[in-house]
């Protein structure tokens, strides 16, 4: 895109599709509303958002549907040592000598889990899509092939359908299986990155909403400040909206807990009635 507003939606969990769903819901609320771009990037939490904001329902119909119980997806609970889970990877990615290798070595650790069953997982994602159908916005859903560590972006024209695009951005290694798509294996694109706002690269106004912020906890080729110092010197106005200080809180510790929905999209709502902040 050679110029244009692209908006950039980060990976955090069900808590972070909550949250981003609320701050949304909230800075339209507030006269902001920046879910109509001309192009977006999801990775993660954020590929199920812009699927979401794709389907066509109004911003409060998506927050009713991360608030309400009887309007909430199917979820399944992860209960994940962190610690260990930190380790277990971490022995995986040792001694890599480039991002290329490191990813490849997360893709060995995502194969190689024990996990749920992948068609138990899509049931999961699908269930979380109001609509199966592309966006009509172009949108780039991120992961990263498994066996080779290469970047896939799925989109309206790749011939995959939308929650197989979804449910393979989502995979996190280790925790839920990599998603087969035309016999290749693929995990969540925040491996690379937690955003992949590099990918926005040439538009005019990029605005990076990423429920991970600047210090995400997993191991990354990519991190964010360094890709925000490359698009700015690019020439790009760019906006990084991260959870606020009660945000993080409602957030709590496990952004994979369901239960973190409500306080999250709550709070998120109520940090996006704040208002828009600047761009730099």
């Amino acid at each position: 895109m050679a110029d244009g507003h692209a908006l950039v939606l980060g990976g955090g969990g069900v808590a972070g599709i909550a949250w981003m769903t609320g701050l949304l819901a909230g800075l339209a609320e507030a006269g902001s509303d920046i879910s109509r771009a001309d192009r977006v990037i999801g990775t993660s939490a954020g590929a199920a958002m812009a699927a979401q904001l794709g389907s066509g329902l109004p911003l409060g119909e998506l927050l009713a549907r991360q608030v309400e119980p009887a309007l909430q997806s199917r979820e399944l609970m992860a209960v994940v040592n962190w610690e260990r889970y930190a380790a277990d990877l971490q022995s995986y990615v040792e001694g890599a000598g480039s991002p290329e290798e490191m990813l490849r070595g997360i893709g060995r650790f995502a194969l190689e889990a024990g996990t749920v069953r992948e068609d138990e997982r899509r049931a999961v994602i699908e269930s979380r899509l109001p609509s199966r159908d592309w966006p009509l916005t172009p949108t780039s859903l991120i992961a990263v092939d498994c066996m080779s560590g290469e970047l896939a972006v799925f989109e309206a024209g790749s011939g995959v359908s939308l929650v197989d695009a979804v449910a393979a951005s989502c995979a996190v290694p280790g925790i839920w299986p990599p998603v087969t798509i035309a016999g290749r294996r693929y995990m969540d694109g925040g491996v690379r990155s937690g955003d992949n706002a590099d990918l926005a690269a040439g538009a005019e106004r990029i605005i990076v909403i990423s429920p991970l912020g600047m210090d995400s906890p997993l191991p990354s080729p990519m991190p964010l400040r360094e890709v925000l110092t490359a698009l700015k010197e690019g020439g790009a106005s760019v906006t990084v909206i991260s959870p606020d200080e009660a945000s993080v809180a409602a957030i709590g510790t496990n952004a994979l807990d369901p239960a973190t929905r409500v306080p999250a999209a709550l709070a998120g709502r109520a940090q996006g009635r704040a208002g828009l902040p600047p761009a730099s």
